[in-house]
């Protein structure tokens, strides 16, 4: 049987709101093997909330948006087990052989989590994602989100959402 898609509409009224959103998902055991896809235009909140997820997830350091370099590799702690992480952005893609040619299914296999900004640019040839959060800058605070949970993976991190 088919999983149907659950759609979710939450709103994030401050930046401490969404950290609080980051803890709780940092909370949940699917996160540790997730596809995550962030959608939204610039400046809509998406590295800032993969920031949030990611300190919650045990990872120093600068966390900055892969947009050069398309991913940025991580090493997070969940449970008190070392867990994988990569932060992709797709953004600079124009065609989506760049994703078949820059070799990212091997990452999309392993286990770990993957953080995926502009999966659109990668087009049909990327995995499905778990969970799709969509963001959309309401003023310099709010923001609405819009969850879309494809797998049973993805029900899991919206009910922690």
């Amino acid at each position: 049987m088919a999983f149907e898609p659950i759609v979710k509409n939450t709103g994030w009224p401050d930046e401490s709101a969404t950290q609080a959103c980051a803890l709780s998902m940092a909370k949940c055991p699917a996160v540790a093997n997730a596809i995550i896809e962030l959608h939204g235009d610039l400046g809509a909140g998406k590295t800032t909330w993969v920031r949030h997820l990611l300190r919650a997830l045990g990872v120093s350091g600068r966390i900055k948006s892969p947009s050069y370099g398309v991913v940025e590799p991580h090493q997070g702690v969940f449970q008190g087990q070392d867990l994988s992480i990569w932060h992709f952005d797709f953004y600079r893609f124009s065609d989506p052989r760049e994703w078949v040619d820059a070799g990212l299914r091997d990452l999309f296999t392993q286990a770990g989590l993957k953080l995926v900004e502009w999966p659109q640019q990668a087009g049909p040839v990327r995995p499905q994602a778990d969970l799709a959060v969509h963001i959309e800058s309401l003023d310099d605070e709010q923001r609405q989100v819009t969850w879309h949970a494809m797998t049973t993976t993805g029900l899991s991190l919206l009910e922690a959402a």
